[in-house]
């Protein structure tokens, strides 16, 4: 059983995240500062130390925390079974779809900060999605066998594209038609006819 020590620090620690996401997000990594990090959460700046080695571990924790937690979501609904593997393939949309309009700024994050990470921490975070777009291309091929699989990967970074445009503008993300929209479009480019 966690002490509240453990989860007020377990708390904190969240919400640096979370401010660091927002504000890199906004700004970019190298314009923010520990003391904007800090303020972002009424906390000094020096007050990350206690929970981070330094920022550039925050912006390591975002990225890889994100490919893992995508990873491990795909891997947990390819294990449900389901009735069909259309089933499959728009549960994996719903399920990016969830992520990708709840974490607009991570999103936004990944696109723009991904060569800053270390080369080790870069090259886990290509892995780990490469391994998620293998578990979606594998779902849709059981459904389009006729297709070759490089041509499926092709067309799963524009569906990636497609679910992960809600974090570029707030008008779409905050339209109610948008999980409609954009899961209809998903199907469309995966299943043409």
């Amino acid at each position: 059983m966690a002490t509240a020590r453990a989860t007020g620090k377990a708390r904190t620690r969240r919400r640096f995240l979370d401010a660091a996401a927002r504000l890199f997000a906004e700004r970019g990594f190298h314009a923010v500062s520990i003391g904007e990090l800090g303020a972002a959460i009424g906390v000094s700046g020096p007050a990350l130390y206690r929970h981070f080695p330094s920022k550039e571990a925050m912006l390591e924790e975002i990225l890889l925390g994100t490919s893992e937690y995508l990873l491990q979501g795909a891997q947990d609904i390819v294990e449900t079974p389901h009735e069909s593997d259309d089933a499959l393939l728009a549960d994996f949309i719903d399920f990016h779809l969830e992520f990708a309009l709840a974490h607009r700024d991570v999103i936004r994050v990944q696109d723009r900060e991904l060569g800053t990470l270390p080369n080790d921490a870069n090259r886990r975070v290509r892995m780990l999605q490469r391994q998620y777009l293998n578990l979606w291309v594998d779902v849709v091929s059981r459904i389009r066998p006729d297709v070759p699989v490089a041509h499926l990967q092709i067309v799963m970074h524009a569906v990636f594209g497609l679910l992960n445009s809600t974090s570029h503008n707030a008008d779409i993300a905050e339209s109610g038609d948008v999980r409609e929209i954009l899961t209809t479009a998903s199907l469309r480019v995966l299943l043409p006819s």
